[in-house]
């Protein structure tokens, strides 16, 4: 199976909206942080997993592991919803990700 992009993962997003709509409303500005707080909820329960289970089983159960990495992509869904809520594009990330990489190399080579 190939890498998932960000551009891919929007799409998909976009595809699940639609085919809620009627249910969840429209991605727009003014879900960018209810998004937001249903990732926070959703990284609570990655943390359960961690702290119930603990990075061996999530290593080497794959019931647990199966789990836990449901869980972190529902935090990647309800964060690309809030990219998406924002208009803030794949290469955007890109661009930010990789600057903030380099500018963490150099922060922690400095001290």
């Amino acid at each position: 199976m190939k890498p998932l992009t960000i551009d891919e993962m929007q799409e998909l997003q976009l595809e699940l909206r639609r085919a809620y709509e009627d249910d969840w409303g429209p991605l727009c500005p003014e879900v960018a942080a209810p998004s937001l707080l249903w990732t926070v909820g959703e990284i609570g329960e990655v943390i359960d997993i961690i702290k119930k289970e603990g990075e061996d089983a999530i290593i080497s159960d794959p019931e647990t592991h199966a789990h836990f990495a449901e869980e972190v992509c529902d935090v990647l869904m309800h964060l690309t919803d809030m990219l998406i809520c924002l208009k803030i594009t794949p290469e955007e990330v890109a661009e930010s990700f990789r600057n903030k990489q380099k500018r963490n190399l150099r922060r922690w080579k400095d001290d």
